[in-house]
């Protein structure tokens, strides 16, 4: 059964991805649950980021929806089949969550091209560190996808979160890891691939937009309350 410890909505702050707009999260500190829960969860608009459970509480902002693509209906448009094809010499593993010097080497790299290519505040990892963010919390529920050309690790990727190395920027590895989960979703015979948080108006978010068929959560439900989509 879900164990939760608390649950709080942060203090209001500027917006990560839409500078002019106030954002706030509600933030819940789940320490163990069921994959059944945890689905509940991601179809009432949440997602899982180490031991937070979080989803948007922002005051007078909704321009952050909650997206998933129906998979079973899902087939490649011409120009993804295009970005499979460019990046056929990659493999793809999937794991349970675990953290190497070889991750954290990578997180770093990828951080330090964003501070300087997007001005993000650069912060440097450690294994430590790595553990505390990544695998803290409901971790066993989680898992990654690494991706791999040769032997050298250019990527580790969900649905939540991804960093890649710079030089893979250029085959598009964003929307690549989106349609590889997808393709995997399918052939395991699975309702729904949620891709977290699209933001039309958004540069670093907009792309999920383009994945179809999908459904939008109409609204972030309260306990007890059903959520729509459509």
């Amino acid at each position: 059964m879900m164990h939760e410890t608390f649950r709080f909505i942060e203090d209001r702050r500027q917006c990560s991805y839409l500078p002019e707009e106030t954002a706030s999260l509600e933030l819940r500190c789940i320490v163990d649950m069921k994959p059944g829960e945890y689905a509940d969860l991601l179809a009432r608009g949440y997602r899982r980021f180490g031991w937070q459970v979080f989803r948007p509480a922002c005051p007078n902002c909704a321009k952050c929806r909650s997206v998933r693509v129906l998979v079973r209906d899902f087939a490649p448009s011409g120009g993804e089949r295009r970005i499979l094809r460019k990046n056929e010499s990659i493999r793809a593993e999937l794991h349970p969550l675990f953290v190497s010097r070889e991750h954290v080497e990578l997180y770093n790299l990828y951080h330090r091209f964003m501070s300087e290519h997007r001005g993000w505040p650069y912060r440097q990892a450690t294994l430590d560190s790595y553990r505390d963010e990544f695998l803290s919390g409901a971790a066993h529920t989680g898992r990654q996808w690494l991706y791999w050309e040769e032997n050298r690790l250019v990527a580790a990727i969900s649905l939540v979160y991804c960093f890649y190395r710079p030089a893979w920027r250029a085959r598009s590895p964003g929307t690549f890891s989106i349609l590889n989960q997808l393709l995997y979703a399918k052939a395991s015979n699975l309702d729904y691939a949620y891709l977290g948080y699209w933001i039309e108006s958004s540069p670093s978010m907009s792309y999920k937009g383009r994945f179809h068929p999908r459904q939008i959560l109409k609204e972030y439900p309260p306990d007890g309350a059903k959520p729509v989509w459509e």
